[in-house]
């Protein structure tokens, strides 16, 4: 085992340097044009992913600053999300439980 740390940014310049010297589209049978706007577009989304959770979240500070209860929304977000009929029937279960504790 070597002692010298592991240094990704120094692998990735490393790679890009290769590739820039080797401009040869097909390696080993790879696209590598295709590869790389696959990837390019994942990182795109995967930036677009994070502004808009960082949008969420935001909103879930500004409706805490007027006096809303943060967990009961998420709780309305995600009833939302379900079936009218999966409600109901969660609903009169937690009911029907309640009643069996005597709550």
């Amino acid at each position: 085992m070597s002692d010298t740390p592991f240094d990704t940014a120094d692998e990735a310049a490393s790679s890009r340097k290769r590739q820039e010297d080797d401009p040869n589209p097909e390696v080993g049978g790879i696209a590598a044009d295709r590869l790389r706007s696959l990837i390019d577009r994942i990182e795109r989304l995967e930036e677009e992913k994070k502004a808009l959770s960082n949008d969420i979240k935001d909103i879930y500070s500004e409706a805490k600053s007027a006096g809303f209860e943060v967990k009961v929304i998420r709780q309305i977000i995600s009833i939302r999300k379900q079936e009218p009929a999966d409600v109901e029937e969660q609903e009169t279960l937690l009911d029907l439980y309640r009643r069996a504790l005597g709550m």
